[in-house]
């Protein structure tokens, strides 16, 4: 097992009622799940996600911790998040990282793995890219 390893699972889903087609605003929720797989017990301090349209507009987005929080996590524990993001288009996809550091003073980052946010309403939701 890896010392050092933070894996991330995320549930997309896309939000009707705070989207507006006619103005090209499209809404969209994710659930995030943190999970520390390695075997040291580290804090999650900062995140940068890369959100893409259809059109091929990125966004990133670079801040402290999640929600509000830093959370730290020892071997085998979650930390669990809901937040969202509005496209331009019906579609798109994000990613990006977390920086994370552990007790012992390493640096490391995870991988949020790519996933897709599609507002077409007989899409699959819950789809995870790996």
């Amino acid at each position: 097992m890896p010392k050092y390893q933070f894996s991330c699972e995320v549930i997309p889903q896309y939000m009707p009622e705070q989207s507006s087609p006619a103005d090209s605003v499209y809404g969209f929720a994710y659930t995030v799940t943190v999970t520390n797989t390695g075997d040291m017990t580290a804090q999650l301090i900062s995140r940068h996600w890369e959100i893409v349209d259809a059109n091929g507009h990125v966004e990133e987005v670079r801040g402290l911790g999640v929600v509000g929080h830093q959370p730290l996590l020892k071997p085998g524990e979650s930390f669990q998040y809901s937040s969202g993001s509005r496209l331009r288009t019906a579609t798109g996809a994000m990613h990006g990282t977390y920086f994370c550091v552990a007790e012992d003073g390493e640096r490391f980052e995870a991988l949020i793995p790519m996933f897709v946010l599609e507002a077409s309403g007989n899409a699959p939701t819950g789809r995870t890219l790996h």
